[in-house]
């Protein structure tokens, strides 16, 4: 794969409030040809019972993958634009430490292929200058991929935060989630 026209400028944003829930990300991330018609995105009902409210999870693609270090037959791998890709095939024994270990929850175990998979935030689009399919397709731009220039301007009342805090561990990602203007970070309880 040639990684050359990658723009290290853009980025991936995540606007939880903006998600209406149609769904058409899991549509468009279904037709991409390297996930075997499988969604690598997942829209999620808050609490179903009180409310509609939905959320959109993709994989963070932290700094520091915690599915790729706790992976015996080291199947996941990082590459030098920090994007975390999903099992290589030939390596995962389909333990679930992956799925397991997450902080966001994102790896799905895939019984079917007996394989881990997730989002790779399309990297054969992005690496070639094009935006992740869901991007793409989101009516309510509550997924967006461009530059931080862009969704300051898009979203002013906004900060994009990629720090988050669970108990006493900080994880960093590439993907941003939009919080109140002046945010820095996300605790997670």
């Amino acid at each position: 794969m040639n990684y050359t026209s990658f723009n290290t400028n853009e980025e991936f944003f995540v606007d939880m409030q903006r998600c209406i829930g149609c769904k058409a990300c899991e549509l468009a991330c279904a037709e991409c040809e390297t996930n075997g018609q499988e969604s690598m995105i997942h829209v999620n009902y808050v609490d179903r019972a009180a409310t509609v409210q939905t959320t959109v999870q993709v994989c963070m693609h932290c700094e520091d993958p915690v599915c790729a270090n706790v992976c015996p037959a080291d199947a996941i791998s990082q590459d030098e634009f920090g994007i975390v890709h999903t099992a290589n095939t030939e390596r995962c024994i389909g333990c679930s430490n992956c799925v397991m270990a997450c902080p966001f929850g994102v790896p799905k175990k895939e019984e079917n292929y007996d394989l881990m998979m997730k989002c790779t935030m399309c990297y054969d689009r992005t690496s070639v200058g094009k935006k992740p399919m869901c991007a793409t397709v989101c009516p309510s731009g509550a997924l967006f991929y461009g530059t931080r220039d862009e969704i300051q301007e898009m979203r002013p009342n906004s900060t994009p935060v990629n720090s988050f805090i669970f108990g006493k561990e900080t994880v960093n990602t590439k993907v941003n989630i939009m919080m109140p203007k002046g945010s820095t970070e996300l605790i997670i309880y």
